[in-house]
């Protein structure tokens, strides 16, 4: 394989292998046919870059948590407002 073809699945297949410990770097890559610093390298990249994904879900959900709010003020706001608009219906047909 070429260094410019290895697609993102590819490589997180050969890091999940690497991180089993099953196999050495040098036996995973050469089933891979890839380099062996290609294997640790991948790894030490995932490893640094592992919190992140974690991250990502955290800032997500607050995002989230932050939407469903601001949606729930609106439907009290929105619910306040028909109230109020019931009730000055009622005062105008009394007048």
């Amino acid at each position: 394989m070429n260094k410019n073809t290895y697609s993102a699945e590819f490589k997180a297949q050969v890091v999940l292998e690497a991180l089993r410990e099953e196999k050495t770097a040098n036996q995973i890559a050469s089933e891979r046919e890839i380099d062996p610093s290609l294997v640790s390298k991948w790894k030490a990249q995932a490893v640094a870059d592992l919190h992140q994904l974690f991250a990502v879900r955290t800032e997500a959900d607050k995002l989230k948590i932050q939407h469903e709010r601001e949606i729930d003020d609106l439907h009290r706001f929105i619910g306040a407002r028909l109230i109020e608009i019931e009730w000055l219906k009622k005062k105008l047909k009394m007048t």
